[in-house]
């Protein structure tokens, strides 16, 4: 599949890659260039991958505290919040960030590989409401510009009144004289913007934020450096540390569970229920230059005790940084550990996530 800027990014030299099924720009110039764009100044990144799945009606607010673990119906119009779709056991099928539009109409962003299946349960699950449940992701384009100066960026483009717009926070408006849901939003452990626009303005709305951010340093993105400024803010990646198989709990992020809420969702009675997790989420950092990597073996002295969930050599901290799943009576910080990193063990410490945060 190919996204409505895919000719863009094929006259901006972009290399591709296949990632859950689109052929995604992984990267423009440089992996390194990219990535401290959005650290210094600014990046442009397509989103359209996502998946945007919108419900309306009376009952939309109660459909959605049912079939996420979070409590929807909280949330003001105007703002946002991070969640998740667990499964009967507890598992996650998907973390999501779920935006209020107004009293009776809700935007539910998916990851591109857990779009079609957060849908199909969307609809299962909203059986029963007074709620509609539409599939907006073929029509809908995302773009965010990420980074320090990206307020300056979308400030030159749009009338919105971005001191007003809080982290988490969106509000409709126009740029270039194209509609847009603008959010402050995103994944890279900067303040940025994600803009929600129909599919067939996405490439004049590109062009109008490079136009605009040719001052501020903006550069276009892929999703290679995407993966290193997440990893550096400690943002879990479904698949990597999330899975069907691991509760929000093991993850570290039991915040987005509320039992405080009224009336059943799924996943409720497994999650109440559930033991402590037999491994946690927790950073490690190591030296020189060799990184460990998904997959890769943790060890304390001979005994293997965990594996590394994502890993980079960050270019920011300039040393080896990773997240892997260990037991509990591992994961305090300071503990020694070891990464097998193609058959040699090199010493890795745990550390507090995220391993990097903006001033």
């Amino acid at each position: 599949m190919k996204t409505p800027l895919h000719d863009v990014h094929s006259g901006l030299g972009a290399s591709f890659t296949d990632f859950a099924g689109w052929d995604m720009p992984v990267r423009y110039s440089s992996d390194l260039a990219e990535h401290r764009a959005v650290r210094e100044a600014a990046g442009l990144f397509d989103l359209s991958h996502m998946g945007e799945i919108e419900l309306s009606g009376p009952q939309a607010a109660d459909a959605l505290d049912y079939a996420l673990t979070g409590k929807l119906s909280a949330v003001s119009v105007g703002r946002a919040r991070y969640t998740m779709m667990c499964n009967e056991r507890g598992g996650v099928v998907d973390d999501l960030v779920v935006y209020r539009l107004a009293d009776e109409r809700y935007l539910v962003v998916a990851n591109a590989g857990n779009a079609a299946e957060v849908s199909a349960e969307l609809v299962r699950r909203a059986e029963g409401f007074d709620t509609t449940v539409t599939d907006r992701s073929a029509e809908t384009a995302l773009i965010a510009v990420q980074g320090p100066t990206s307020a300056s960026v979308v400030g030159a483009v749009s009338d919105a009144d971005l001191s007003a717009l809080k982290y988490y926070a969106s509000v409709p408006t126009t740029v270039g004289g194209r509609e847009v849901l603008l959010a402050r939003t995103g994944y890279t452990g900067e303040d940025g913007f994600e803009l929600f626009v129909d599919a067939a303005d996405a490439a004049d709305v590109w062009g109008v934020l490079t136009e605009a951010g040719a001052s501020h340093g903006i550069v276009p993105c892929g999703l290679a450096c995407r993966d290193t400024l997440r990893l550096e803010a400690g943002m879990p990646l479904y698949g990597n540390e999330l899975s069907a198989d691991r509760s929000p709990f093991a993850a570290n992020l039991g915040r987005v569970v509320r039992f405080d809420k009224e009336g059943d969702f799924v996943g409720r009675d497994a999650l109440e229920k559930q033991p402590e997790p037999e491994r946690v989420l927790v950073g490690l950092t190591g030296a020189g230059r060799r990184a460990p990597r998904h997959g890769y073996r943790v060890l304390q002295g001979d005994d293997e005790v965990g594996e590394i969930t994502s890993g980079a050599l960050s270019p920011t901290l300039g040393h080896p940084i990773a997240m892997a799943y260990v037991p509990a009576s591992c994961s305090e910080p300071g503990t020694t550990l070891s990464a097998d990193i193609r058959g040699r063990l090199e010493p890795v410490e745990v550390v507090a996530l995220p391993f990097y945060q903006r001033r």
